[in-house]
């Protein structure tokens, strides 16, 4: 598991995968009850010299490792969103802490044109997001924001229900479908009587004719 990580840190180091690998390996570490044999005090002085490789994990704490983390990759949604994960690992307790750092995410421009803008973000990752928010909380609140800033970048979208999405246009058809049979089932409902009232006026008629 080590060698696995030092190798993923080797290609690199930045990556959110990279980062929450290391924060949680090293958080199981941390966990391990005291050494008693010899082959357990011998593994634990090999973690605890390789930890210190690792220059993210140089003289900090996981947590102060998490926060640099964060500050240096404040303008990415994806990295924003492994160390608010690796926050709620390490301190469940601010799991509101967590949740403000993903959706203070900010979806800057990157690109502008005739047909709108372009922004950074990208479907997939949203709906990543969206899946881990409700991982992290169990607010269906918090979800349902997520969802709803989402449709608006993606209208297209049939994941988040965007406004252009085939699940919302069909929807529309069919209540369209539904109010006009309505509309054509009450305008038969009223119609029906005067007809039925003309005939019988007819008939009316044709006994008081004087033969």
């Amino acid at each position: 598991m080590l060698k696995a990580l030092k190798h993923l840190h080797r290609l690199d180091a930045e990556k959110p995968d990279s980062h929450c690998c290391m924060v949680r390996f090293f958080y199981k570490v941390a966990s391990i009850p005291t050494p008693v044999t010899e082959a357990e005090k011998l593994i634990w002085s090999v973690l605890e010299a390789e930890q210190p490789t690792f220059s993210q994990l140089h003289g900090k704490s996981l947590l102060d490792a998490n926060a640099l983390f964060l500050e240096k990759h404040k303008d990415s949604l994806m990295h924003r969103v492994a160390a608010a994960e690796m926050l709620h690992l390490l301190e469940p307790k601010r799991k509101a802490e967590a949740i403000k750092i993903i959706e203070e995410s900010p979806n800057s421009p990157v690109l502008k044109s005739v047909s709108g803008v372009v922004r950074e973000w990208k479907l997939k990752d949203c709906i990543a997001v969206h899946k881990i928010l409700g991982t992290i909380s169990d607010d269906h609140a918090v979800a349902s924001r997520w969802k709803k800033r989402c449709s608006e970048y993606f209208p297209y979208s049939t994941y988040f229900e965007g406004s252009q999405s085939s699940v919302v246009t069909k929807n529309r058809v069919t209540d369209n479908n539904v109010n006009g049979g309505m509309n054509h089932l009450k305008a038969d409902q009223n119609a029906a009587p005067l007809s039925t009232n003309g005939k019988l006026e007819n008939i009316e008629a044709l006994k008081n004719l004087a033969i």
